[in-house]
């Protein structure tokens, strides 16, 4: 990098080059923080080599310094697409979303939304879906409802360009479950009307349970809601999507569920049943007042 009388210009390719030996030398050697120094120094010495900068996150990511180590590979993305390389871009991009996910899951929701637009823009539907699907899944995970909803539409309407249909019931479902969890029972009705023009749904095993479903919910029968919801359709979901179904509760309580003598009842059999009957008659027989 240094000038002279008889050299007039930095040799950056040639700087570039020596910083990224010394940077593979700093890493085998354990110390991350010169690593990190040297292919920071290689990324300014050629601008070109966009590798250097995800290099130096990966190093940063090696010190457990991660929100740093995501700007750096959220810059070396950026230089990807710039030079016309968006698969790169998007890979780096969701690299960074698995790096920060247990740590920032809203920066790795972002993350992975960036990534499937790049995949998008590039007709790369199914890595696009991977990744819609990643953060719908955090979104859930975070009880960011509102947005899940919105990432799971984006979901359901790719999968249905690609004519990917069984897929698109399960989404359906997912929607559904976070539609209750949002108190939106309109929400959820509307989401499995409009699915009717979804191929091969109208009359699938998925829309019965989700008739039965919300029967169940708008009727406020617990027993109903819980036994579509532990169905092995619904328990065999993405655990997120599981978990939705396991904890969700009618409003009002459930007014309608079972008591626990209606059991203990038919257990004692019709005549036991009659006995308890005439004694609620004679308890009232003098009338209410």
């Amino acid at each position: 990098l240094k000038t002279g009388f008889l050299k007039w210009k930095p040799d950056y390719d040639s700087a570039a080059t020596e910083y990224g030996k010394a940077a593979v030398a700093f890493k085998n050697a354990k110390q991350f923080d010169q690593a990190r120094e040297a292919c920071l120094r290689e990324a300014e010495a050629h601008e070109n080599n966009k590798a250097a900068y995800e290099q130096a996150g990966m190093m940063l990511k090696e010190m457990q310094r991660l929100p740093e180590a995501v700007q750096l590979i959220e810059k070396a993305s950026m230089m990807y697409l710039e030079n016309g390389t968006p698969d790169t871009a998007a890979i780096a991009l969701e690299r960074a979303g698995k790096l920060i996910e247990n740590v920032s899951p809203e920066k790795a929701v972002q993350l992975y939304q960036q990534a499937a637009s790049v995949f998008e823009n590039e007709e790369r539907l199914r890595q696009a879906l991977e990744m819609l699907g990643k953060a719908s899944r955090l979104l859930v995970r975070g009880r960011r409802l509102d947005e899940a909803a919105l990432s799971l539409q984006k979901e359901k309407s790719i999968y249905k360009e690609i004519e990917n249909y069984p897929t698109c019931y399960k989404k359906t479902i997912a929607q559904v479950l976070v539609h209750l969890h949002r108190n939106d029972y309109v929400a959820a009705e509307r989401c499995v009307r409009e699915s009717y023009s979804i191929p091969g749904f109208n009359g699938s095993e998925d829309c019965a349970a989700l008739e039965q479903l919300l029967e169940g919910y708008d009727q406020q029968d617990q027993d109903q809601v819980s036994e579509v919801c532990n169905s092995p359709l619904f328990k065999y979901m993405d655990n997120d999507y599981a978990k939705l179904g396991l904890t969700l509760v009618v409003p009002g309580g459930g007014i309608k569920k079972k008591s626990p003598n209606a059991t203990q009842d038919k257990a004692r059999g019709p005549a036991a049943v009659g006995s308890k009957a005439d004694e609620e008659e004679d308890e009232y027989s003098g009338g209410l007042c």
